[in-house]
């Protein structure tokens, strides 16, 4: 036994002669490191010229539990996946020139929830844990306290101001994050009526399903899954009409798609549910888009049958080429959502295997727009309490063994490790021998360090990347609920609208080119 752990220590390596890890040549020449630096150097001093533009769409992408940790090792997994070590890999939200930290706190928890936080990011409000688009006032679950405490969107401002919105999920589209874009509810979980009490259908309160078609009339497109929770109770599902699991809950019998489809009959819209019927669109005849590809949520990109169920990236290549059509712009909302299930199942390799399909996602959407008039926000809701250390050396798969055995039981132990979840194993009295098993397997759990059936979210702040217009203003330490804010500002939609100059097509400008206008004006009527 303990010459096959060696054995395994040593195959977690990349190495050379002697056990020494293998990095490139040139990285032992200083002159390597100094030009690196240099060069990074010159592109930061070119940032001096802020792009103070107008911001005629806005993307935000919400990497759903992705922390930092998270970031990196996803890093490290892009850059082994096309045959790098990993570390120097740049991930597209790394391109991004402006850094800033997020601080996740629910009002009323200090280790947030998706709800609450979605509420911030697309609000602009701090929340309770578990509400969705409704103040701190709001009490989760009492229905009696919705009314009066509604707030609304940057999705809603957006739409007010004349510009397509769209939300793009790998999680159902009724789910937390997107469901604080359109509804108010006093509890995430109210999917439809199914899972409403009693109480609360009698007292007025609507689930998120309906308000996803009844609040915000028009969105132009909204993609991700959660099929069954539009249909009536026990209605086959089209996709599996033999699994009761996957059948409609809506005890109201009504059938919110068909209820869309026949609104939207005159509009060029477009019910779809499989990736080919996605893909064989032609968006420039698309103004509308409905798209539910799932009962649920999405499968993770690992599971995902490549025939017929779209990945992210194909989602957001059909998203933006329609919403990118109205000339007053748009806003896109996309959720990377199943990172949070993969950590929350202690699957690191699931959730790792997500973040690097939202990376994708993301460099697609740079490909099809401007950073001239395109903010684009990249951030997470909160963390998880994943990690990975160990040190390892140079090149260490990420999903490999640490190069030590523990202190205790002299037993080998993986990179990655979380500090609690459903990876606590005891054996026979003692914790489990890796070696033993296949702790590379799309589903392996990774070892925690205590034992709950779903890991939790972690509490410390996340990264905003930004980069388009006005992308500064996202520095230092904030308040989550600051990124719509600037998001608005950016865009001249919303409150906050002073600065914004008015044109005689109704076109704003911000302050710096709105006195050069008035100057040029100027000196025409002198001259």
């Amino acid at each position: 036994m303990k010459a096959l752990v060696l054995l395994l220590i040593s195959s977690a390596l990349i190495s050379g002669s002697l056990g020494k890890p293998v990095f490139p040549e040139r990285e032992k020449d200083p002159k390597f490191w100094n030009a690196w630096a240099q060069k990074t150097l010159k592109n930061a001093l070119t940032l001096q010229d802020l792009n103070k533009n107008q911001a005629k769409n806005l993307i935000l992408f919400l990497g759903d539990g992705m922390g930092v940790p998270t970031v990196t090792a996803a890093r490290i997994l892009k850059g082994q996946l096309s045959g790098q070590s990993g570390e120097e890999t740049l991930l597209e939200m790394d391109k991004f020139p402006f850094l800033s930290l997020a601080k996740t706190y629910n009002t009323n928890s200090q280790v947030p929830d998706s709800a609450g936080t979605a509420t911030a990011y697309l609000c602009g409000v701090k929340a309770n844990e578990g509400t969705v688009g409704v103040s701190a006032a709001a009490v989760r679950s009492d229905c009696n306290t919705t009314e009066g405490n509604q707030v609304t969107s940057i999705l809603k401002w957006a739409k007010d101001a004349g510009k397509s919105v769209g939300i793009v999920t790998t999680t159902r589209v009724n789910h937390a994050t997107p469901s604080a874009a359109y509804a108010h509810s006093v509890d995430r979980d109210w999917y439809s009526d199914n899972e409403m009490p009693a109480e609360a259908l009698q007292a007025g309160c609507k689930d998120i399903a309906r308000q996803l078609f009844e609040n915000i009339p028009n969105i132009d497109v909204v993609m991700g899954g959660g099929r069954k929770y539009m249909f009536p109770k026990n209605e086959s599902d089209v996709e599996y009409p033999n699994v009761a699991k996957h059948s409609g809950t809506r005890k109201d019998g009504r059938n919110l798609v068909q209820e869309w489809i026949t609104k939207m009959q005159n509009k060029n819209s477009h019910y779809v549910w499989n990736k080919s019927q996605l893909l064989s669109l032609n968006p420039a005849n698309v103004e509308y888009l409905l798209g539910l590809f799932e009962p649920g949520d999405l499968p993770y990109e690992l599971e995902r049958n490549t025939d017929t169920d779209p990945s992210l990236t194909e989602m957001v290549d059909v998203a933006i080429k329609i919403l990118k059509k109205n000339p007053n712009g748009f806003y896109l909302l996309v959720e990377g959502g199943r990172i949070d299930h993969g950590h929350h199942e202690g699957k690191a390799k699931q959730a790792l295997h997500e973040a690097v399909e939202m990376d994708r996602a993301i460099g697609r959407a740079d490909l099809l727009t401007s950073t001239h008039d395109t903010m684009t926000v990249v951030t997470a809701d909160h963390s998880h309490v994943f990690n990975f250390g160990g040190y390892t050396v140079r090149g260490n798969t990420i999903f490999g063994l640490a190069p030590m055995l523990s202190d205790v039981d002299q037993k080998p132990f993986t990179a990655i490790l979380y500090g609690n979840g459903p990876g606590y194993k005891i054996v026979n009295s003692a914790r489990e021998n890796v070696s033993t098993i296949d702790y590379q397997d799309n589903n392996y759990q990774a070892q925690a360090a205590v034992p709950l059936s779903m890991e939790t979210h972690g509490g410390e702040d996340v990264a905003v990347f930004a980069k388009g217009p006005l992308a500064h203003l996202l520095h230092g330490v904030n308040e989550q609920n600051y990124i719509p804010h600037v998001m608005a500002y950016a865009a001249c939609i919303g409150q906050n609208r002073d600065h914004c100059s008015t044109r005689g097509n109704g076109e704003h400008l911000h302050p710096s080119l709105a006195a050069l206008v008035s100057l040029l004006t100027i000196t025409r009527l002198i001259c």
